[in-house]
């Protein structure tokens, strides 16, 4: 395991670790300033996809972040690049995410009445209407792939655990239709591997911190990277002990990770 003080870089949610319903936890934003004042590189690596990277580098702004928009990489952009090469041209319907499509820019939407090819998943923090939800099952089982956008079920806010409907939308396409997703967005290896490549470090001196132990720590982790579960967010102590692995550190809030990294 490797010591919080050798760490030399950082991969960080957002939603639970920063912010929950976009505002900002005790110490927070600090912490963010301190870590950025000491020239140590990181990314907010995240599976908002209801907003586009504009919008979520705007909210976090407002609630006392300095965030610069190189700084987020969102399961939406991944997805747009993941269409964009695996199915270049193809006719997508898209379900759940962002209002606006500006970063799935290149990606061949399907509308109401045209003939889609693949189907993608976003989240969703209501209700997928049924017929949408219907008109993808239809797709599946006549062999569309289908994509989703992140692997993350719930989320915290103020008014306490939410559903990630659009990912509950793909397991049960999964089980109706007999197939396996392609999750685009965190655990999956390869939305790890492309923010370390934009961080430009190694995974032995990387640490991904997370409120999610399995999707955020977990998942790092099985990558040779760090792992950091903070006590907040999402966070209960039933989901560590229920863990199928250890993290490699507990910390209780993302505002005490400075001085773990020995930032004086």
């Amino acid at each position: 395991m490797v010591v919080l003080s050798d760490i030399q870089g950082l991969l960080l949610d957002i939603d639970g670790v920063l912010t929950v319903s976009w505002r900002p936890l005790p110490g927070a934003g600090q912490a963010l300033a301190r870590i950025r004042e000491s020239g140590m590189p990181f990314r907010l690596l995240t599976n908002t996809t209801e907003l586009t990277r504009r919008e979520l580098a705007s909210r976090l702004s407002h609630a006392g972040f300095d965030v610069k928009l190189d700084d987020i990489v969102t399961a939406l952009v991944a997805t747009g690049h993941f269409l964009r090469t695996s199915y270049p041209g193809s006719s997508c319907l898209v379900v759940g995410g962002a209002e606006s499509q500006e970063d799935l820019e290149g990606v061949s939407l399907a509308g109401e009445d045209d003939h889609a090819e693949v189907v993608v998943i976003g989240g969703a923090s209501d209700a997928i209407p049924s017929v949408l939800a219907n008109r993808a099952l239809r797709l599946v089982l006549a062999g569309a792939p289908l994509v989703s956008m992140h692997g993350s079920l719930t989320w915290l806010t103020d008014a306490g655990i939410v559903l990630d409907t659009g990912r509950a939308l793909v397991i049960a396409l999964e089980k109706a239709a007999g197939i396996e997703a392609r999750v685009v967005g965190k655990p999956s290896p390869t939305f790890f591997d492309e923010a370390l490549q934009l961080l430009g470090g190694s995974a032995e001196r990387t640490a991904m911190v997370g409120d999610d132990i399995e999707t955020d720590v977990l998942a790092a982790q099985r990558l040779g990277m760090t792992g950091v579960l903070v006590r907040t967010g999402k966070f209960t102590p039933d989901q560590l002990d229920q863990a199928t692995e250890r993290p490699d550190h507990v910390i209780d809030s993302f505002a005490v990770l400075p001085d773990l990294l020995g930032q004086g």
